[in-house]
């Protein structure tokens, strides 16, 4: 420790070697309280061409500094898994807006609430003999728009893609050999939305749910109800092998979502699942820490204290000790605000702060991001805590202000 201290004074104190044959891009933000992986400090960060050069926990004047008035300075959120790009293609129901511009304002919005890495959650998998379940297919084409503007320079932030596999669909085998190694896919998760299983075991709270959102009469929905299930029993053990096969095959971190029983959990980890998306019983929690797979769960079940499909509270678990890692889920600005509120629950912010920056990055092999560390990416976050509320004060993505 006294080492590397002594090398961040130097480095701090002296000029970049050779810096006139090889000018770099140095920033210092100064006068911040330190999120580091295992402690919260007040000091001062280098940031020299898009890394974090060296850390400074003393009390030295930084002339020509960025003054954080002593605002949380934080490793930028890594979010897994995010409906947000499809709120922004399909604003309303059957209301298909121009990809280029959804995409770009999905990801100024994320930047604008701290989050400088995201895994873009898109369906592979639809139904196409039912023309009412408005359930086709359109992921290869929005990864392709995407994977375009990112060469572009059109996006602010590190964008990877997440394939949610539908096991219980019709064309999902057909999808998943539209994609490749060269897709920047990170997550594959395994998605079983049959009627009665997991996420809504109860059938009813499935009928709130799209009777709300679509309004769907009483017999479409039975309908609805009766096609799903004879799907997932036709193909949705072949579609399962596929896709496990296809995560191997991409170089993707596998994922489980809602498991509900140790069975199930059992079966994921069967599979190589190293993270496990929305557990729905505490139950199923606790069997995935037994079988080392990391548990997810929404910050908005966090937020509103349960969660709205009526499975377990994610407080619940964080209070047991079994929730490793958070995802805005449907309301981006709720990341933040929910690792301030672990830090509170467990008095470690440092802790809560890593469900939303380390863990993730370590679960899908991001080495490079998520911890203030000297040579990490300078992906970071200034926050103000006012009235309880989070207020991000900027955004930076490899060094460069981008909110």
């Amino acid at each position: 420790m006294a080492t590397e201290r002594a090398r961040n004074e130097r480095f701090f104190a002296q000029p970049a070697p050779n810096r006139m044959e090889h000018p770099l891009s140095e920033t210092v933000l100064a006068n911040a309280t330190l999120v580091l992986p295992h402690e919260v400090l007040r000091g001062a960060l280098l940031l020299v061409d898009g890394h974090i050069a060296a850390i400074d926990t003393g009390r030295a004047v930084h002339p020509g500094a960025i003054d954080c008035e002593g605002d949380l300075l934080m490793p930028g959120l890594i979010e897994l898994h995010t409906d947000n790009l499809e709120r922004h293609i399909e604003p309303r129901p059957r209301v298909n807006w121009p990809h280029g511009a959804a995409i770009i304002a999905h990801d100024a919005e994320l930047a604008s609430v701290g989050i400088t890495t995201v895994f873009d959650a898109l369906r592979v998998g639809s139904v196409v003999s039912n023309a009412k379940a408005n359930y086709g297919e359109y992921a290869r084409a929005v990864a392709d728009e995407i994977l375009d503007l990112r060469a572009r320079g059109a996006l602010r932030i590190s964008h990877f893609l997440h394939l949610r596999a539908e096991v219980c669909s019709e064309t999902l085998i057909e999808e998943l050999d539209k994609f490749g190694p060269a897709d920047r896919i990170g997550i594959l998760s395994l998605m079983d939305h049959t009627p009665g299983e997991r996420q809504f075991r109860d059938v009813g709270k499935l009928r709130e749910y799209m009777q709300g959102k679509h309004g769907v009469t009483d017999a479409d929905f039975q309908r609805h109800v009766d096609e799903q299930r004879a799907l997932s029993l036709r193909l949705g053990e072949a579609h399962e092998t596929a896709a496990v096969a296809a995560a191997r095959r991409y170089g993707a971190t596998l994922a489980s979502h809602d498991d509900t029983t140790a069975e199930q959990v059992v079966r994921s980890a069967v599979h190589g699942a190293v993270v496990a998306e929305f557990p729905t019983t505490p139950d199923a929690a606790r069997a995935c820490h037994d079988h080392g797979i990391k548990v997810m769960m929404g910050a908005p079940n966090l937020i509103r204290g349960g969660s709205h499909s009526g499975n377990v509270a994610a407080a619940d678990l964080a209070r047991e000790g079994l929730l490793d890692i958070v995802s805005s889920d449907y309301v981006p600005s709720s990341l933040l605000s929910t690792a301030l509120m672990l830090g509170d629950l467990w008095g470690d912010m440092a802790r809560g702060i890593a469900t939303v920056t380390a863990t993730p990055a370590e679960a899908v092999g991001l080495p490079d991001r998520g911890r203030v560390v000297p040579g990490a990416r300078a992906d970071l976050v200034r926050v103000a805590r006012i009235a309880g509320a989070a207020a991000l004060r900027g955004t930076w993505v490899q060094g460069r202000r981008v909110a």
